[in-house]
């Protein structure tokens, strides 16, 4: 994985929800969907450790709660 991607998935599993949407809004639009897609898979799948699943449901929770409030 390159160092970039790294980064990209060191802010998104951080746990920080500043952090998370602060990266997350700097993707593009595709590149958005598949993070979401990415971390559904993480919450949702088997194979997981549960510290990945507790980040990925924080992420989409930091997420989700920055979408409402944009409505």
């Amino acid at each position: 994985m390159s160092h970039y991607l790294e980064e990209i998935w060191d802010d998104i599993l951080s746990r920080r929800p500043a952090r998370i949407r602060r990266r997350f809004n700097l993707l593009d639009e595709s590149s958005r969907q598949e993070v979401l897609n990415h971390l559904k898979k993480m919450t949702t799948e088997e194979g997981w450790q549960d510290v990945q699943v507790e980040s990925a449901q924080a992420a989409l929770n930091a997420l989700a709660t920055e979408s409402r409030s944009a409505k």
